[in-house]
């Protein structure tokens, strides 16, 4: 299963340069419901939900989301190998939740400082 993070969701929202492989949406995906407030947050920010709020849907139902319970939040307070910022440790800490579930997860972000924290946890990529 691949774990969705905001910014390769973004990306394929918007349309930018750097847009994931064909292959991405033919997989199982998965993602925190953090993604569900980012998404929101910035296509409301470019005040675009008339133009993308289809496109937005679309794409969080095809996502199976973890809900941001107690085991994911209370290990996004422990302490990191590498600093984090506060969204990506709940991206982080949900992805370990699912591992610890005994889950096969591999992420795919842009994110370069997410990516950096992933690796340091032996997360492998799919970008």
């Amino acid at each position: 299963m691949i774990y969705l993070d905001t910014s390769v969701a973004l990306a394929h929202l918007f349309a930018e340069d750097r847009c994931p492989p064909a292959e991405l949406w033919s997989r199982p995906l998965v993602s925190s419901r953090l993604l569900e407030y980012e998404l929101w947050t910035r296509v409301h920010a470019r005040k675009l939900a008339g133009s993308h709020g289809d496109h937005v849907r679309a794409l969080l139902d095809r996502v199976a989301i973890v809900e941001l319970a107690r085991p994911v939040l209370t290990r996004a307070l422990e302490p990191f190998p590498t600093p984090v910022r506060t969204l990506d440790a709940i991206h982080i800490a949900t992805i370990e939740f699912l591992r610890g579930q005994g889950q096969d997860v591999l992420l795919a972000a842009y994110d370069d400082r997410m990516v950096a924290a992933a690796k340091k946890f032996g997360i492998s990529l799919f970008l």
